[in-house]
């Protein structure tokens, strides 16, 4: 299952919009003693109004109303399927590298 996080935002000082929200996901499997990780980091940009009706105080924010903000913008399945890919892959690598000796 992968995990949404907001790793910073930033914001306007004058009225406090979030002009920028930087996100990670991270998603994990533990399969016998291995464990296989994998992540993706981006941000997301945002033109806050201080005068419209569902404008948010900084103060007044939460991980979880910034993420609703992320998810709008990023193909959330699509990120995570490419995660779940990604631990496909380690799981069941095609290619390899390194020296025989």
């Amino acid at each position: 299952m992968a995990t949404w996080t907001i790793a910073n935002l930033e914001r306007n000082v004058s009225d406090g919009g979030v002009t920028v929200a930087h996100w990670r996901v991270t998603e994990s499997e533990t399969v016998g003693e291995n464990t296989y990780t994998a992540s993706s980091y981006g941000t997301c940009g945002f033109t806050p109004d201080a005068s419209a009706s569902d404008f948010i105080a900084y103060a007044d924010l939460t991980e979880s109303t910034v993420l609703g903000w992320v998810h709008a913008d990023v193909d959330k399945d699509a990120t995570e399927a490419a995660l779940t890919a990604n631990i496909a892959g380690q799981k069941n690598p095609v290619s390899a590298d390194g020296m025989p000796w």
